[in-house]
């Protein structure tokens, strides 16, 4: 098993936004919505590509049960880091994060509005983005470096003297606040060579729109993807949402707060198993999927489910087309005019805690930085296999976190 993960980027969008309401409600209110600008939209679609992406190369490349990553915080992390690239270097950023035509400025401009808007989309729903800088004593960085990046990602900037053990501690301490004590002791050690880490962390808190009905939480049997059978808590809610159903999955989509945030649970469908799904998850499909989604009475009865993961995402960036990030050819020259300067590692950490009330989420990234370096009769959907889940913003299908549950287990 796979002693770190990694991972985390930035959005995706998916052409269709569900609104959901219980069956014996009447529609709510339109949730509020994301006022997307041209280069606003731009990005959130690259990103959405760049998201299914890392999600796909983390999957393939981790033996992990339940896996979880937050392609908006890779994102993040990686954006702050973009802006000290220069050269083939920041070439290959534009690459990966398929950021095109788009200018520094635009960009910058772009992550700074979704924080804007993202943290206070939804009164009902806490979430929060936070970024930090943390870099060596007696290291030279830019002025233009630390200011961009305070100015545009709100990035707290500090120097700290990286050989003092109180450093290690510190940095784990501003995570764990910053996660709400979700992510904790994330950052293993300090190497000597080290000079950099840029630091992404979201916390997300949610109760669900309509509650599942704790007195209806029951033991049942969940098949494992080898056919064992495994024993977990199975809740259970009757209402009105948006449902999708092909031959590869059925899926529903169950909203949090005012309906701004949902969460997508796919099911794959008949002899078909999550492999298949992660194989064909890209931007153009995502939407043909999901383009024919209905309000239907559903009946929903899906396991509690709480976990932590946490990967190194360097074989996965790398794979992506960042390797020269990774390497002794990386430019770093708007960082440190001197040079020498490249990615060690990705540290990529989340969590999650689906129960009755709501969802509880959390997730952080490191970039460590080193010298050269419609039925009335119910549809049963029950989640009794191995499945995908995704929350996302839902004005611009944002995707936050990506999961997969294999062995669902709570305590």
């Amino acid at each position: 098993m796979k002693k770190y993960l990694i991972l985390s980027v930035i959005f995706i969008i998916s052409a269709c936004i569900f609104l959901s309401c219980e069956e014996s409600e009447p529609l709510d209110k339109e949730p509020q919505k994301i006022n997307l600008q041209k280069n606003t939209s731009q990005i959130i679609e690259a990103d959405k590509t760049f998201g299914f992406e890392l999600f796909q190369e983390v999957y393939n490349n981790s033996d992990e049960v339940n896996l979880m990553i937050s392609p908006l915080s890779v994102s993040y992390a990686l954006g702050m880091t973009y802006n000290g690239a220069a050269g083939t270097t920041l070439d290959a950023f534009k690459d990966v994060l398929h950021f095109g035509d788009l200018s520094d400025q635009e960009i910058n401009e772009t992550y700074k509005d979704l924080i804007d808007q993202l943290i206070t989309l939804d009164d009902k729903v806490e979430f929060s983005i936070a970024n930090s800088i943390w870099y060596k004593l007696g290291f030279e960085v830019l002025t233009e470096f630390i200011e961009t990046n305070r100015l545009y990602f709100d990035a707290a900037i500090e120097e700290m003297d990286f050989s003092d053990p109180q450093t290690l501690r510190i940095i784990n301490q501003w995570i764990e606040t910053k996660t709400n004590g979700k992510i904790k002791d994330m950052l293993d050690y300090i190497p000597a060579d080290a000079v950099m880490y840029l630091v992404n962390a979201i916390y997300f808190n949610a109760q669900w729109k309509y509650e599942f009905d704790k007195e209806k939480t029951h033991d049942d049997k969940f098949i494992l993807s080898d056919g064992s059978v495994h024993s977990t808590d199975f809740m259970t809610v009757n209402g009105t949402f948006a449902y999708t159903s092909n031959d590869d999955f059925q899926a529903v989509e169950m909203p949090y707060g005012d309906s701004a945030f949902s969460m997508v649970v796919m099911l794959p469908s008949g002899e078909h198993k999550i492999n298949d799904l992660v194989n064909k998850l890209d931007v153009e499909q995502w939407d043909e999927w999901f383009n024919g989604s209905m309000m239907t009475n559903v009946q929903v009865e899906l396991p509690k489910f709480k976990y932590g993961f946490k990967d190194l995402l360097n074989e996965p960036m790398i794979n992506l087309g960042l390797g020269i990030a990774f390497s002794g050819d990386a430019d770093f020259t708007r960082i440190n005019p001197m040079g020498g300067v490249f990615i060690s590692r990705v540290i990529h950490q989340t969590f999650i805690d689906v129960q009755e009330e709501g969802t509880e989420a959390a997730a952080a990234t490191i970039v460590e930085m080193c010298y050269t370096s419609a039925i009335d009769t119910p549809v049963m959907f029950r989640v009794d296999r191995p499945f995908l889940y995704f929350i996302k913003e839902n004005s611009t299908g944002a995707i936050i976190f990506i999961g997969k549950v294999g062995k669902p287990e709570y305590s």
